[in-house]
């Protein structure tokens, strides 16, 4: 093997020219150089490295071009192993291009081949058989999986098997029939039964099963739609009052109208079923809450109302016993409706507070209307005993005395704050008056 290969040598020699001008000196230079590439050339031995064709032409030539070098030495190199294998790799691709064709769906290549080299058709029949098995593997767990789903991920999985069988289908070769060996079939003897009306009634199969699995994932994007909102319903609801409230509970409502919608037959349908019967009861708990929430608070406000009348009504004192008795009447009215709150409604804390006011306040007007009662009654028999003494004064004066101070104790007794008790302070002092 020569030390320099002519490809390499021309590369080089292409470089000394490049490096050498029309002087007598460069001509001398370029002279050297390239006697001792044909020297290199001539030689027999292992290729030239870079560095010994670097030392050939560096000490004439110090502006010789790397780059020319580098690639001299690598096209001075032997053919390694990639480069036989790239040949072959050629051939093969050429083999396989060549079955490919022969392969082809067209049976004015295929009827010939069939005939005279059934052999070549070998990738068809592989490929058929493949897909064949792939499609009742892929329907069969698809089946399984979706006629029998207990849960999403079940109708996932299905879906996922339906996709694979429909990709067997696609490669399923219909134009094969009609088109096979007759000899490759008796050497190999094809026991597949594939027929125009199996790949009919598989594709019918693959359209009914994906069309059950897009129903099954739309009701089971109708039962997520459907909890989130019932509860974001919920919390809304736990953390709003009043009209915010009503609110949240349309929005429950709704979500749970949303679950009834899920179409019959389905697994989600089946699942919101299951859970429905506790939503509706939490909704009716809720919405009892609410009614009685209502009630309370307008049990509450009416009583409110009440006192609010008493109230007024007892501004301005002294009143007579009947003003009283309409004012303890209306305290009356606001207690009653506050003692209709029950223990496990709402708002039964605020009503309390309230009715142990509104208890303090009737009982201040009824010892007030009490005290107004007693007063009148007081003066009224002041009043008849002054009238008879008037009319029968006693002859004694000790005895004179003596009744017109049991009047005066008697008028003492008037409680103050009442309407009489002015009255009965006037008698007072006309009666001490007459003592002295």
């Amino acid at each position: 093997m020569s030390r320099l290969n002519n490809r390499a040598f021309k590369i080089l020699h292409t470089e000394v020219n490049n490096c050498c001008s029309n002087d007598p000196i460069s001509k001398a230079e370029q002279e050297i150089v390239m006697k001792r590439l044909q020297k290199l050339r001539q030689e027999q031995g292992s290729p030239a490295t870079l560095d010994e064709l670097r030392d050939l032409v560096i000490d004439v030539f110090p502006q010789f071009n790397e780059k020319a070098l580098k690639l001299a030495a690598q096209y001075n190199q032997p053919p390694r192993i990639f480069s036989k294998i790239k040949w072959a790799a050629i051939l093969l691709t050429s083999a396989t291009g060549v079955l490919w064709v022969v392969n082809l769906p067209l049976p004015m290549i295929r009827l010939p081949i069939a005939k005279t080299a059934p052999i070549l058709l070998l990738p068809s029949f592989i490929s058929m058989d493949y897909h064949y098995r792939g499609i009742i593997s892929s329907l069969e767990q698809a089946d399984q999986l979706v006629n029998h789903a207990t849960s999403s991920s079940d109708i996932e999985q299905g879906g996922e098997r339906v996709k694979k069988a429909q990709k067997h289908l696609d490669y399923l070769p219909v134009w094969f029939l009609g088109y096979y060996p007759q000899t490759y079939c008796s050497f190999f003897s094809c026991t597949w039964k594939f027929t125009l009306d199996e790949f009919e009634q598989a594709r019918r199969r693959v359209a009914r099963l994906d069309a059950i699995v897009f129903q099954e994932k739309n009701a089971f994007a109708t039962l997520t739609q459907g909890e989130q909102a019932l509860n974001i319903a919920k919390q809304q609801y736990e953390q709003t009052k009043g009209q915010e409230q009503q609110k949240a509970i349309a929005s429950m409502q709704s979500a749970i109208d949303t679950l009834e919608q899920i179409p019959r037959e389905t697994l989600a349908q089946k699942i919101a079923q299951t859970k429905l019967a506790g939503y509706q009861r939490d909704f009716e708990k809720v919405k009892s809450g609410v009614a009685n929430s209502y009630q309370t608070s307008t049990l509450i406000e009416a009583a409110k109302l009440f006192a609010l009348q008493a109230s007024q009504a007892s501004q301005d004192p002294p009143h007579p016993a009947e003003t009283w008795q309409r004012i303890e009447t209306l305290w009356g009215q606001a207690i009653e409706r506050l003692q209709n709150i029950k223990v496990t409604e709402p708002n039964y804390l605020d009503a309390q507070k309230l009715l142990a006011t509104y208890q303090t306040n009737i009982g201040i007007i009824h010892s007030r209307r009490q005290a107004e009662n007693e007063s009148q009654e007081i003066l009224k028999q002041a009043n008849r005993q002054i009238q008879n003494l008037i009319a029968s004064p006693p002859s004694q004066p000790n005895q004179l005395k003596g009744e017109i101070q049991g009047i005066i104790n008697q008028l003492r007794t008037v409680k103050p704050g009442t309407i009489t008790y002015a009255e009965a302070q006037q008698l007072l002092l006309s009666a001490q008056k007459k003592l002295k």
